[in-house]
């Protein structure tokens, strides 16, 4: 027992260090090698902790790419820029609409594409609109707050909320049908919390024409557009996949095939469109540079030895070209979470395997037995204190498996699951190591200039994060009882 207890704890610093940039997957996989070497867990176990993880990496990654090739076309500044110039100079209505927006970007793009892109595209905006280091503080820390804690709507809004869908078998269909009324309470409460928090801090009045306009953060137009069209699909396609058993990865990778595809312009055919021009004329004469020089012929011109200027034929075919490097973006995407999810959850099977996880079962079964609130609160708060101390991701795996041992059923083994899910999403805010999400938050606010120590984050996390978790639960029991399992 202890070995496997030395084990989980030796790959965990190493995931949270990540000495000399090592990867999270290497040192899950490295921790999972050391797990399968001393006999912790076995060959076996493989597959069945990828069956459990396999769905939820491939999701998120696949929401990654969409959320990332979207940024790259400007769809998130331009829809910021948007906000800024609704909220029409006022600062307090700024903050309350960027905590909105936040929540929606969230909400479906799960809460580390939030972070990912909100919190570059507020920092521009402070900037450009020259707010106080206070101002800035408190708009910072909102966007990175409201990325974790209005991550429950929907089962792809987080990570760990596939995790714990998958587990206990909740379609994608029912766990919005449980969890968006709760999210909607919980975006409520953190607008409340954070604004009382920042009271001093909300900016005041600010020139909105300081900012770009909205149509000038677009930099590809026709993957901004399709990419409006896949989002719709994509979120019709979630509930039509519940309806006949298809998993969420599927959806989610498809959509984001396509999006990825229109944005590299292939295959090439499809964008080639014929423009029938009149005969040429001198004022169609345009200036073509040398493709020696670097340039490429505009739209409409044919290129002539030397770079001559020559009008363009009548029923010209022209290409639209691809203006974001997509198979970059694919590259980057966050394909080591899926050598962390399988190597980090084999190491937390360890666990199971030598009894802990039936521990803390017996603890959730004592709960249980003083009714749904005191269910929802009790493993709501330990799931949340757990994920604050050693990462969400290790505990939602842990939780699932304790409330399996719990060995309780119908609407009490839903109202920990759904608990587990809320302690897991906002738990993580109260520490810095609590999600991977926060930790690339503030590996951004770090490539921005602006350091924020462990010891602020926790000062400022507890206080925000407790009262938020105490009112989500206390809906969730009360939402969750009336519509019954």
């Amino acid at each position: 027992m202890l070995l496997a207890v030395g084990i989980f704890l030796a790959t965990l610093v190493l995931v949270i260090w990540q000495p000399k940039g090592l990867g999270i997957g290497w040192s899950a996989l490295g921790g999972a090698a050391v797990a399968l070497i001393a006999g912790v867990v076995q060959l076996g176990d493989i597959p069945v902790v990828w069956d459990i993880v396999w769905n939820a990496t491939l999701t998120f990654v696949a929401v990654i790419i969409i959320c990332s090739i979207l940024d790259e076309a400007g769809f998130f500044e331009w829809a910021a820029l948007h906000v800024a110039r609704w909220a029409r100079g006022n600062g307090s209505a700024l903050f309350n609409l960027i905590v909105v927006l936040g929540a929606a970007v969230a909400a479906l793009f799960a809460n580390d594409g939030a972070a990912l892109v909100m919190t570059p595209i507020v920092f521009q905006m402070i900037l450009a609109l020259r707010f106080f280091p206070a101002v800035a503080f408190g708009l910072v820390i909102a966007t990175g707050f409201i990325a974790d804690t209005t991550s429950l709507p929907f089962v792809v809004s987080n990570l760990v909320n596939i995790v714990i869908a998958d587990f206990f078998g909740i379609g994608f269909a029912r766990y919005a049908l449980v969890m968006v009324p709760v999210a909607l309470v919980s975006l409520g409460a953190s607008l409340v919390v954070l604004r009382l928090f920042f009271r001093k801090s909300i900016p005041g009045r600010y020139d909105v024409t300081a900012l770009r306009r909205p149509p000038e953060a677009v930099t590809d137009p026709t993957t901004f557009r399709a990419g409006v069209v896949v989002l719709g699909a994509l979120l019709v396609g979630y509930f039509a996949a519940d309806a006949i058993g298809i998993p969420v990865a599927a959806v989610a990778a498809l959509c984001a095939v396509v999006l990825a595809l229109i944005a590299a312009r292939r295959p090439r055919p499809l964008f080639r469109r014929a423009q029938i021009r009149p005969a040429a004329t001198d004022d169609d004469l345009v200036t073509v540079p040398v493709r020696g020089g670097g340039g490429r012929p505009s739209p409409g011109t044919t290129s002539a030895p030397g770079g001559r200027t020559t009008p363009a034929p009548a029923g010209t075919i022209t290409t639209s070209e691809p203006t974001i490097a997509v198979w970059s973006v694919v590259r980057s995407a966050p394909w080591q979470i899926v050598l962390f999810s399988l190597g980090m959850y084999l190491v937390v099977y360890g666990l199971r395997n030598e009894g802990l996880t039936d521990y803390l079962g017996q603890v959730l079964a004592g709960i249980a037995e003083h009714g749904g609130l005191a269910t929802a609160a009790g493993t709501g708060f330990l799931v949340a204190g757990m994920s604050s101390v050693m990462n969400n991701m290790p505990t939602t795996l842990i939780a699932a498996l304790g409330i399996e041992a719990a060995a309780t059923s119908g609407l009490t083994e839903q109202m920990m699951a759904y608990a587990a899910v809320i302690g897991a999403d906002l738990g993580p805010k109260i520490t810095p190591i609590g999600s991977l999400a926060t930790l690339l938050w503030l590996s951004v606010l770090d490539r921005k200039g602006m350091q924020i120590g462990w010891g602020t984050y926790f000062k400022v996390g507890i206080v925000l994060t407790i009262p938020v978790l105490a009112v989500t639960l206390l809906a969730l029991a009360g939402w969750l009882t009336l519509l019954g399992p």
